[in-house]
């Protein structure tokens, strides 16, 4: 980094306060020919593609000025969806063919996300799936996961296909995935047995409740938490569920093990059954493991069809599910009977009616999208979307995704909280460098299989079930003192602030298209041609990475600093000069509070 970079940082930092204005602030702007609904200037277009895509690029920011935000909204959902897997069995095959060691492990399944993310056309759509990977978590982190990236892979690849359908048959791909099946033990979860002790495991009954529907407390359409004794100071909440609630689900995620496992067509004794629930292959021997069709397709009840029946599903007795005004079971009582799979239908149903739903799981997507904070009418008005679509139909994901970045909050057509946006997730920055700079290696190959060492974040590679951050984590401190949450800042440590700006300051400094010195070595190059073509005029440098990093947001006390130190270095003081310019300006950018905190 250059010296007069280091020095001017200090300056930069110094400059923020509340209240400062903008160099994107102005009466008036547009054109006669833009869309009715917006953008109405390229400030606008570049905020939304920063919330909608994994990060801007400055003609995809000409082009939604041009077409406006619902036909850009109609493309991305009527894209075809960019998948995972096929990637990595090809190099499965691949290596297979060539009679080598077939080195396929979690590192490919990142390239593939990397790649997805940053040159595919489904950016809506991959962008949705992210924020679901992190709601609906599952992680290679897992033993039985993390020598198999072919499963997750198949897991992500259900969560970008069913972005923008319905969440109620999402959250049944999501039960029955031999991931998800594994990850929080439901797999081979067996039905009561005294004498031998069993008892149905409860991990999954507890997070599809806590993490994948409803939450732990009551809450009001506008996510608000419903006060059980009004008129007292403060809000006492109210519990969703209990004990005898999560001991019913419990009961009904029993019997289910992979769809290859075939039970005996007549009754053997029981040793037999065990060993062949307990041992059974994945599915038919495949030329890899990792491609077995177990680990890809939806688990089923075992015995499902034969003599047997279901036979290690908690069928007998009554199952306490949720209760709640309009609830389909009579007092949340799925009555004793039925098979593994009908009772799994009703559990669901129960879980997906639930009035929490709509506001519990459209929060978390605001705050994977937009905003930490959403107000309460922001939430509720989401909610309602999620309830009704306007067609009668309940958890339409695209019409739940259009209201979110459509919203007047979103879209500053309202009033704002004063505390609206969030910091930037770590790898969000890392890609949106590269999409606004066109970054990419030589042979195609994106060998950055490992970027949690960086950015405490790797996809699909939590380090619990709650995500890398919860959605309510308050930073200690004036946050807390005020009531905000603030996710991301739980893994924003002070090692890994130097880690990742470091990390930024190598791609920007070092990993540059047309670098002599990168060798042999072929990462992620960004490049700077087009930038240093402006280099000889400061204010339209320091304004076009203002476009496409801060949305035309920086203040102009920002904007005077940085374009001063600009001009301090000399155009024609050595030959690097332009390069020096634009990659001081990047990097005194993309690590100043203004740009990490997007508004």
């Amino acid at each position: 980094m250059h010296a007069r970079a280091r020095s001017i940082a200090a300056l930069l930092f110094g400059a923020l306060s509340c209240g400062v204005a903008s160099a994107g602030d102005f009466i008036a702007s547009g054109t006669f020919d833009e869309s009715p609904e917006g953008p109405y200037n390229r400030q606008e277009a570049a905020r939304f593609l920063t919330q909608a895509t994994f990060g801007p690029k400055l003609e995809e920011i000409d082009r939604l000025y041009r077409i406006g935000y619902n036909a850009w909204l109609d493309e991305q959902f009527a894209a075809p969806v960019s998948t995972q897997l096929p990637f990595l069995d090809t190099l499965i095959q691949q290596a297979i063919a060539a009679g080598g060691p077939i080195e396929v492990w979690q590192d490919k399944r990142q390239e593939i996300w990397w790649k997805n993310a940053l040159d595919q056309n489904d950016q809506l759509r991959q962008r949705v799936a992210f924020a679901l990977s992190q709601i609906l978590v599952v992680s290679d982190q897992n033993g039985a996961l993390e020598g198999n990236p072919t499963t997750l892979a198949h897991y992500y690849d259900i969560l970008a296909t069913q972005s923008f359908g319905n969440y109620r048959n999402l959250l049944e791909q999501v039960t029955l995935h031999p991931s998800m099946g594994q990850y929080l033990s439901m797999f081979k979860n067996r039905k009561p047995d005294t004498t031998l002790n069993i008892r149905p495991d409860e991990n999954y009954a507890r997070e599809i409740m806590q993490l994948f529907s409803i939450g732990l407390v009551q809450l009001n359409s506008d996510g608000t938490p419903v006060d059980g004794n009004p008129g007292t100071p403060g809000v006492q909440t109210v519990p969703t569920y209990n004990q005898d609630v999560i001991r019913g689900f419990a009961h009904v995620f029993t019997g289910w093990n992979y769809s290859g496992c075939v039970a005996p067509s007549a009754p053997e004794g029981p040793s037999l059954n065990w060993w062949d629930w307990e041992y059974c292959p994945s599915g038919p021997q495949n030329q890899d493991w990792r491609q077995h069709v177990g680990w890809r397709t939806p688990m089923k009840p075992w015995g499902e069809g034969t003599a047997h029946g279901d036979i290690y599903h908690a069928s007998s007795g009554t199952k306490q599910l949720l209760n709640y005004p309009g609830v389909s079971l009579p007092n949340g009582v799925l009555p004793a009977g039925g098979t593994a799979r009908s009772n799994l239908t009703a559990a669901l149903n129960n879980l997906f009616n639930h009035p929490n739903v709509g506001p519990f799981i459209s929060r978390l997507l605001i705050q994977r999208l937009v905003s930490s904070n959403p107000s309460p009418a922001y939430v509720g008005r989401v909610a309602a979307v999620f309830n009704n679509n306007g067609s009668g139909v309940r958890g339409d994901l695209r019409a739940v995704v259009r209201a979110i970045l459509m919203d007047c909050e979103a879209r500053a057509r309202c009033a704002v909280p004063a505390n609206a946006g969030k910091l930037r997730e770590p790898l969000l920055r890392i890609t949106q460098l590269w999409r606004a700079l066109n970054g990419r290696s030589i042979d195609g190959r994106i060998r950055e299989g490992w970027p949690e060492y960086y950015g405490a974040q790797a996809v699909l590679r939590s380090p619990t079930v709650f995500n890398f951050f919860l959605p309510h984590y308050q930073l200690p401190g004036e946050i807390t003192t005020l009531g905000l949450n603030s996710p991301e800042f739980q893994i924003t440590t002070d090692t890994y602030i130097t880690r990742l700006t470091n990390e930024i300051g190598g791609k920007v400094y070092w990993a540059w298209w047309g670098n002599p010195d990168l060798g042999q070595w072929d990462p992620v190059q960004v490049d700077l041609n087009r930038e240093m073509a402006i280099a000889d005029n400061p204010a339209a440098l320091v304004d076009r990475l203002d476009l496409l990093f801060l949305s035309g947001r920086m203040s102009m006390q920002t904007r005077a600093l940085l374009i001063a130190h600009v001009n301090d270095i000399g155009i024609n003081s050595w030959p690097g000069a332009r390069r020096e310019r634009v990659q001081d300006a990047l990097w005194l950018i993309l690590s100043s509070p203004e740009y990490v905190v997007e508004k």
